[in-house]
């Protein structure tokens, strides 16, 4: 698998050295980082808060927006003085600005920089810090096969452990959906799902070091072990993680309508220690818009599925996605969107304004026709929306008792959340980290709550 990482028997200790790691972008890019961390660290290097500080620079990048492309590659040309500066600096350009097959169209746009490392894949960093050919690497790492197994399930920095109680934990990369507007499968390919053995050892490995709940990624979670004959599918996954005694909760994102499945509702709601928690993307209130997206399903079906799910569970949250100004979005599909988006009442829609994509069936064959202060204003229109519907959602918390695990102190409040992924702080001179507290609630507003515990 692409992310495993081979460090038995050429792991060095270097006094002194530093790293620092810039993230941008998804959840999958914020595992990945981790697990670059954990790799460097074994390798003797230290973590830094300033890459001015450093021996090792990792941009850990994303292209999912032009705006993120472009904070990644202004980054990236911020860099260049200080590689001219200190020539022994090591550069790593990684994750979706590379892609799968981008490392030398890359190279030749940043000669200064070292290793190139395609999404999810430490090694070429590793490779060149060991300074080893990554055939020598494949060769060792055949000979020590059962160490690897037994060794090198997912380890997290030393800076970490203990201190970690909720952890990103990836199993399916890639997606071969292939929506209109998304340039995930082009740049982290196609879909592939992880053995669960892997998984389950990845998980173990993550309680053992003091996690108490994990979130299972995937681009397309609920098509788990679907590209792999003989997997079991999601909710068996979840059933077996829900076995693993010192894990208090677990969570998967993002899901799809089309793979939403009363197998996967059954595991959810017979599971105590699976949230009720969904993230589930509409895209766009409009069926014209959603046919040209290339989704896969009509505003009905989705609001039937989420009136499914709310009927099923006496509590739960659900998150969506929402993309303006897609081409050719009228200022009356847009309307309907925001009508969609009364009759779902998400706990949180996460928005976004439509921006091309090179190589997406959208950027190729449709126009960018919305104006950019049009895609500005609804941006605004569904943010004031969703902001009076989750100021209501939470008020309904109000004079509440709720599990809440408690995952760090944030400016002299415990910060944690609810099952259903509702922000919450609490004062407190005990020690709340990885515990679930009963805790009442006093203040609700639309991004977080106040508690008593």
């Amino acid at each position: 698998m692409p992310n495993r990482i081979v460090l038995v028997l050429f792991t060095v200790i270097i006094a002194g050295v530093k790293y620092h790691i810039w993230t941008e972008g998804c959840q999958m890019n914020a595992a990945d980082s981790l697990r670059v961390a954990a790799a460097l660290e074994k390798l003797g290097y230290s973590a830094s808060l300033r890459a001015e500080e450093s021996d090792v620079v990792v941009l850990n990048t994303c292209v999912v927006r032009q705006s993120a492309e472009d904070k990644a590659i202004g980054r990236l040309t911020s860099l260049k003085a200080l590689k001219m500066k200190n020539p022994n600096l090591v550069l790593n350009l990684m994750g979706c600005l590379v892609g799968i097959r981008g490392a030398a169209e890359m190279k030749e746009r940043y000669p200064y920089v070292d290793v190139f490392s395609q999404p999810s894949d430490p090694h070429p960093l590793i490779d060149f810090l060991s300074g080893l050919t990554r055939q020598q690497v494949l060769d060792r790492e055949r000979q020590i096969e059962d160490i690897l197994d037994a060794d090198f399930a997912y380890t997290l920095p030393d800076s970490r452990k203990g201190r970690m109680v909720s952890a990103l934990l990836p199993v399916v990369f890639g997606c071969s959906h292939a929506c209109a507007y998304c340039v995930i499968p082009l740049r982290r390919g196609q879909e592939i799902s992880r053995p669960p053995q892997e998984v389950l050892a990845d998980a173990r490995s993550l309680a053992a070091q003091g996690v108490k709940e994990i979130t299972l990624l995937g681009q397309i979670i609920d098509r788990y072990g679907l590209d792999l004959p003989g997997t079991p599918s999601l909710s068996s996954l979840l059933r077996d993680l829900n076995r693993i005694d010192s894990l208090e909760r677990i969570r998967f994102l993002t899901s799809h309508p089309n793979w939403m499945s009363e197998e996967l509702l059954d595991a959810v709601d017979e599971l105590p220690k699976v949230m009720p928690h969904f993230e589930l993307p509409i895209q766009a209130g409009d069926d014209a818009v959603l046919r040209n997206m290339r989704r896969g399903y009509s505003v009905e079906q989705f609001l039937r599925i989420v009136e499914k799910i709310r009927a099923r569970f006496s509590t739960v949250s659900i998150a969506t996605d929402l993309i303006v100004g897609f081409p050719g979005e009228s200022e009356a599909q847009f309307e309907h969107s925001v009508e969609a988006l009364k009759a779902l009442r998400p706990d949180m829609t996460h928005v976004a304004r439509y921006s091309p994509r090179p190589g997406t069936l959208s950027a190729r064959t449709m126009a960018d026709d919305v104006p950019d202060e049009e895609k500005m204003r609804r941006f605004r229109v569904i943010e004031d929306l969703q902001e009076r519907i989750t100021s209501e959602i939470n008020q309904a918390y109000l004079g509440t008792k709720v599990p809440v695990l408690f995952e760090e102190k944030n400016k002299g409040r415990w910060r944690g959340r609810t099952s259903t992924n509702k922000l919450v702080f609490a004062e407190s001179a005990q020690d709340l980290r990885g515990q679930v507290r009963d805790a009442a609630i006093t203040w609700t507003g639309p991004w977080s709550m106040i508690a008593v515990v």
